[in-house]
C-alpha cells in the first residue's frame, strides 16, 4: 500500500504547495487592517485603559470594573497585549508608560475620542455594499456608549485631529487682517482658538449646535480665550449666520454637503460678511480624476456611508459654487494631501 498524504513529513507537503500570488497576498494583507482597529476601538469604547492602574490589574478585577464578562475582557486584553497596546506580566495587565498620555481620556494628548469615532465610522463602513447600491447610507446602530456618546466622540475627535496642526495651518495663511471672525460649525473651537492666538487683537463668534458650543465653552476657558469669544447656538442648515464679521472660517463642513447645500451655505456666508471680507474653506480638494489624493477618495466613501449627499470636491467645483454665491477670486491658498487644503475667496 502506498504512503498516505497525511503520513508524509509536513515539510515535503509544503514544498509541493503552490506559492501564493503576490497580488493575492497584497489584497489579503490590505484588507486585514480592520482587526487591530476593532480591538483598540472596542477597548476605547469600554473605557478600559483608564480602568488599569499603574500597578496593573488582573482580568477578574478589570472585568468587574468594566461591568463586563470575564471571558470577553480576557480575550480582548490578550489581543491588546499581542498588539503591544497593553503589557502582560504573568496574570496582570499594564498600560505601557509611553502610551498612557495617548490612551488616558483626560490627557491633553488623548486619542480616545478619535478611536471611539472610528468605531462609529466602521459601523457605517460595514454596510458599504448596501450604500453603494442604494446611493445613501444604510441604517446604523449606535455604539455601546449610546447616540450621545457617539456624538460627543465625534466632536472631540475633531479636536484630536486638529489641535496639533491648527497653529501651523493658520501660520501658512498669514498675514491675516480681520477684526471679527465667524467659525461656522466650530465644534470644540480648536480652529477659533488658533486664529485668535495668531491675531491677538481680533475677536470671534463661535457658531454651532448646543452640544458643540457647550464643549467649546469648556475648551475656551482652558485656553484662556473665553473673553474674546461670543458663543452662538444655531444650525447652519436652517438659520442665518451671525453677521458683522470680516472673516469666515468653514472648516471640514463642505464634504458633508451636496454641492447645492454648499452653494446655499456660501450664500449665507456672503450675507454674513462685511464688504471686502473673506471666506476660507478648509477641506480635502480632489484632482479632476477624483482618484487623488487617496485620502480624499476614501473619505468620499465615508460620506457615502454616513451622509445623505456628502462627498469630496475638486477645485473647479469649489470655484463654481463660490462664484455662484457671489464671491470673487476663489483660489487655492494651501494644498495638502489631507483635509488641510484651504481655499480663499472675497466678498465683493
Amino acid at each position: 500500500m502506498g504512503e498516505s498524504l497525511a503520513s508524509r513529513p509536513t515539510e515535503v507537503v509544503a514544498e509541493k504547495g503552490k506559492a501564493m500570488l503576490p497580488e493575492k497576498k497584497w489584497i489579503l494583507d490590505m484588507t486585514d487592517g480592520f482587526r487591530p482597529t476593532a480591538v483598540v476601538g472596542a477597548a476605547a469604547e469600554l473605557g478600559l485603559f483608564d480602568l488599569i492602574p499603574d500597578e496593573g490589574i488582573t482580568i477578574s478585577e478589570l472585568a468587574c470594573k468594566a461591568n463586563a464578562a470575564v471571558r470577553g475582557i480576557q480575550v480582548l486584553a490578550d489581543a491588546l497585549a499581542a498588539l503591544n497596546v497593553l503589557e502582560k506580566r504573568e496574570d496582570r495587565y499594564f498600560v505601557p508608560a509611553k502610551l498612557r498620555p495617548v490612551l488616558s481620556e483626560n490627557s491633553p494628548d488623548t486619542a480616545i475620542p478619535m478611536l471611539r469615532h472610528r468605531i462609529s465610522m466602521m459601523r457605517g463602513w460595514s454596510q458599504l455594499a448596501w450604500a453603494a447600491k442604494a446611493g445613501f447610507p444604510a441604517p446604523k446602530t449606535s455604539g455601546i456608549r449610546g447616540p450621545d456618546g457617539d456624538l460627543q466622540a465625534f466632536v472631540l475627535a475633531m479636536d484630536v485631529i486638529s489641535r496639533e496642526v491648527a497653529d501651523d495651518v493658520v501660520r501658512q495663511l498669514l498675514p491675516l487682517q480681520f477684526k471679527k471672525m465667524l467659525d461656522v460649525g466650530a465644534g470644540p473651537g480648536t480652529w477659533t482658538f488658533a486664529f485668535l492666538r495668531a491675531v491677538p487683537e481680533a475677536r470671534a463668534i463661535l457658531f454651532d449646535l448646543p452640544h458643540a458650543v457647550s464643549l467649546a465653552r469648556q475648551k475656551a476657558e482652558q485656553a484662556g480665550l473665553a473673553d474674546r469669544v461670543e458663543f452662538v447656538v444655531g444650525d447652519f442648515y436652517r438659520d442665518e449666520l451671525p453677521s458683522g464679521v470680516d472673516f469666515v472660517w468653514v472648516s471640514a463642513i463642505a464634504h458633508q454637503n451636496s454641492r447645492e447645500q454648499n452653494r446655499e451655505l456660501f450664500r449665507k456666508v456672503y450675507r454674513a460678511l462685511e464688504p471686502g471680507g473673506q471666506i476660507a474653506i478648509r477641506d480635502i480638494v480632489m484632482d479632476p480624476t477624483r482618484t487623488a489624493p487617496v485620502h480624499g477618495a476614501l473619505f468620499a466613501i465615508n460620506m457615502l456611508v454616513n451622509t445623505p449627499a456628502g462627498g469630496t470636491y475638486t477645485l473647479d467645483e469649489y470655484r463654481e459654487d463660490l462664484l455662484a454665491a457671489g464671491f470673487s477670486e476663489p483660489h487655492l491658498r494651501i494644498r495638502t494631501e489631507n483635509m488641510n487644503s484651504v481655499i480663499l475667496a472675497h466678498r465683493r
